[in-house]
């Protein structure tokens, strides 16, 4: 027989502005808690989590403001919402650490992609901390000084 070969992850969304706005920690995957119409509209890539934030409640890890717009096809029948709250799967110990974390040392946890893992739609978590002003300007000075770096290596080597 021959082996399965790994699917590739299908990326859904992206936030982009974390890695401006944060320094990221660590990252952590989580999976998600959908309806039937959210994983058709998943698939169809409407999904977006660029307003979105994770927090921790009653001991669950819950995902606020996202919003997966609904396909008019998969939802007639049923009532959608499309920025509910959304329940992430992560076993006991990781929201333990991830509890320690955002309460002890003030941490924030931001959800930085959303993708498919085979059939499971994951989404990628980050224990973040806040960049200030400063941070910010540095972030962009040396974005800058590598897009130059590349413009002279190719002009040089052409």
């Amino acid at each position: 027989m021959a082996k399965k070969e790994k699917q590739a992850s299908n990326v859904v969304a992206v936030n982009r502005k974390a890695s401006f706005e944060y320094f990221i920690e660590e990252r952590i995957e989580a999976g998600l808690e959908l309806q039937g119409w959210e994983v058709k509209s998943l698939r169809a890539g409407k999904c977006n989590i660029a307003e979105a934030y994770v927090t921790i409640k009653d001991g669950e890890v819950i995902m606020l403001g996202s919003q997966i717009n609904p396909l008019k096809t998969s939802c007639a029948f049923v009532v959608s919402d499309p920025t509910r709250t959304r329940k992430l799967l992560l076993k006991r110990r990781e929201i333990d650490k991830l509890t320690g974390s955002v309460q002890r040392q003030g941490y924030t946890l931001i959800p930085l992609k959303c993708y498919w893992k085979g059939s499971w739609a994951k989404l990628e978590i980050g224990l973040c901390r806040g960049k200030q002003e400063h941070d910010k300007r540095d972030s962009i000075k040396d974005r800058e000084w590598a897009r130059s770096k590349e413009r002279i290596m190719k002009k040089n080597f052409k």
